[in-house]
């Protein structure tokens, strides 16, 4: 059985170190007692050096939340993963908003593979904007987007990484998708095109998270269902109350459906 995750992407938000470490402190002490999910808390890079601080002796993992495919060079205003590796565990790649500024599915590519090379963890996401949405074309656009994320990867390097489906329609608007349609696209789009590049068996130890307008109110109805290992959490994770959202993730997940 896959091991649950939930990943708090705090974007542009807490960049400072005093209002970060008055969040983690808060949440260091409740989450850390929870058992039988993995946690992990992506802060904008300014503050990854002071959380990695407090965080070293807990069972919260740390994320970043982009990375560049090169190791070193003429990059001015880049992170690279041989920067991170000392400071993360995992790296959110692909985002929409990353998507929205002009990186392709050959950049996400190289960036999966970057953060490989270097021990750290990919959270990949991809989803359809409204239109494709609309179209009926969610499933050949996402699994198109993983297909071309995962070019080059072996077989272990495929089933170690995180995948996170983001419909980008959903994204902060307060209206996510259903769990039941989530579940469906993660299972045929997301694992399915997995399975065809790596096997069945890789297929089933890819993680799959749900994102898009995830809060405490709606967590359960995505963990109940069978191809869904997590949520990538935005908003919901800026506050004290996402201690609740993981507790009802374990919960329900404890319950998944089959």
């Amino acid at each position: 059985m896959r091991r649950p995750l939930i990943a708090a992407n705090w974007k542009m938000n807490l960049g400072r170190a005093d209002e970060a470490l008055t969040l983690i402190r808060r949440l260091r002490p409740s989450l850390s007692r929870l058992e039988g999910i993995d946690i992990v808390v992506c802060p904008p890079f300014t503050v990854l050096g002071a959380l990695a601080e407090v965080l070293a002796s807990s069972s919260i993992a740390l994320g970043a939340q982009d990375v560049h495919s090169e190791d070193r060079g003429a990059h001015t205003g880049e992170v690279s993963a041989v920067m991170l590796g000392g400071l993360c565990e995992y790296v959110i790649v692909g985002h929409s908003e990353r998507r929205a500024a002009g990186e392709t599915d050959a950049q996400v590519n190289l960036k999966v593979l970057a953060c490989l090379s270097h021990g750290l963890i990919p959270i990949l996401c991809v989803g359809e904007n409204l239109a494709q949405f609309e179209a009926g074309e969610t499933d050949a656009v996402v699994a198109g987007q993983v297909e071309q994320a995962l070019q080059g990867l072996t077989a272990k390097q495929a089933g170690g990484c995180v995948i996170a489906y983001e419909p980008i329609w959903a994204i902060g608007s307060g209206q996510p998708a259903t769990p039941a349609a989530a579940n469906r696209t993660m299972g045929l789009a997301l694992r399915g095109s997995i399975a065809n590049a790596f096997g069945e068996e890789v297929a089933q130890l890819v993680r799959l998270l749900y994102g898009g307008s995830v809060t405490s109110a709606v967590i359960a109805g995505f963990m109940a269902m069978p191809e869904i290992d997590g949520a990538l959490v935005g908003g919901a994770s800026l506050t004290p109350e996402f201690t609740d959202l993981v507790r009802r993730a374990i919960h329900r997940a404890d319950q998944q459906v089959t």
